[in-house]
């Protein structure tokens, strides 16, 4: 089948229990026993839920990968896949990742003995450079948060599988509608299910596709040991974002497409990222490996941080919000919200400026998204 009918009919649908179309929220903790050491497939709903189970199986397929894990939260996914280390190792990681990725990396689990390098994945010859004898894991984000960096994701497999390294990609921007990075050789696939996967705002969760049944037997035990699983209810709600996925991703590049177009030739505007432009120096990596840019797009406001926020005060369709993927269109201020946890200096090396804004771009008509731009762009 193919991506659209198994974003609806993937999984085990209809229900087998009574033929119920939508999946039912299975909102228990426990099922009984049909003897002693005898279940019906389902014992505890931390190790394992039937709504729990379709979302994951969904997830799995659409990515064309082994097994699917669904989480609470995109950093209890990110939290158990690092789990998968121990005491010694060493991760190479891009470094203009999601500043919660950073934080998790840098002030949590280089305190249980985790070693990190940050670099910019562009570079076979840097990567190499970077790799030690410990080195068991390389994380990449493509596109980058909130950069918007491509990262050849064939040239990291290649020079990882070559040492016998673990690769992992954090999906949530392209999504599988867009990317498969599974087809290039990446081992683990992790997703902020709160963003485009879900698409409306209105929960938080993770998720993990495995390549191997070795990872597969590795994230179950992970899942079940630290309970970072997602609940029943969370499950649904991402399931039934998933059903309009393929709609939604069009029309979200489509209005991102024309929005970076407006942008290029703003007078206000110093700098535009955005895949889809053939400006952008990862322009003919996304178009090779991608079959879509996205909705994101970022940009630097000429003049200084006062720019900024006065451009953000002024939005009206566009919403002031963390977070990104929803139907409705947000702005944020990378430097004070979403990456806020890096340091200030880290930050000004890596690029993410004061002047840096990302949008996520909705669903709304784009002359009113234009037009909420170029106000809020004259009081600049």
């Amino acid at each position: 089948m193919r991506f659209e009918t198994l974003a609806i009919h993937a999984g085990e649908r209809p229900d087998k229990t009574f033929g119920a179309i939508s999946v039912p929220i299975y909102q228990t903790s426990n099922f009984a026993f049909e003897d002693v050491g005898k279940t019906r497939g389902y014992d505890y709903s931390r190790t394992a839920n039937p709504t729990r189970k379709v979302l994951e199986d969904t997830i799995a397929r659409l990515e064309e990968g082994k097994a699917g894990f669904a989480f609470a939260t995109g950093m209890a996914a990110e939290a158990t896949v690092i789990h998968l280390l121990k005491a010694g190792d060493h991760v190479i990681s891009g470094d203009d990742v999601y500043g919660g990725t950073y934080r998790l990396f840098q002030n949590v689990m280089c305190d249980f003995g985790l070693e990190f390098t940050f670099l910019r994945m562009n570079s076979r010859e840097a990567i190499k450079r970077a790799i030690k004898p410990n080195t068991k894991m390389l994380w990449i984000e493509t596109p980058s948060n909130p950069l918007l960096n491509i990262v050849d994701i064939e040239m990291v497999t290649e020079v990882a599988k070559k040492r016998g390294i673990l690769t992992v990609i954090d999906n949530t921007f392209a999504t599988p509608y867009f990317l498969k990075p599974i087809k290039y050789g990446i081992d683990l696939v992790v997703h902020s299910t709160t963003k485009y996967l879900n698409g409306h705002c209105d929960v938080v969760g993770g998720a993990v596709v495995t390549s191997t049944d070795e990872l597969t037997q590795r994230v179950q035990f992970l899942l079940n040991a630290m309970g970072t699983c997602a609940s029943p209810f969370d499950c649904w709600l991402v399931l039934r974002g998933i059903e309009t996925l393929p709609v939604r991703m069009k029309q979200h590049e489509e209005n991102a497409m024309a929005i970076a177009n407006y942008l290029k030739k703003h007078s206000k505007v110093k700098k535009v990222f955005y895949p889809g432009l053939d400006t952008h120096p990862g322009h003919d990596i996304a178009k090779k490996q991608m079959k879509g840019f996205g909705g994101v797009v970022s940009f630097e406001i000429k003049g200084s941080i006062e720019n900024a926020n006065t451009f953000l005060r002024r939005l009206a369709v566009f919403s002031l919000a963390e977070s990104l993927g929803g139907v409705a269109s947000l702005a944020e201020h990378p430097a004070t919200m979403s990456h806020a946890s890096m340091p200030q200096d880290y930050r000004a090396k890596i690029g993410i400026t004061d002047e840096l804004i990302r949008l996520s771009v909705g669903l709304e008509n784009i002359d009113d998204l234009i037009a909420d731009l170029e106000k809020a762009l004259k009081h600049c």
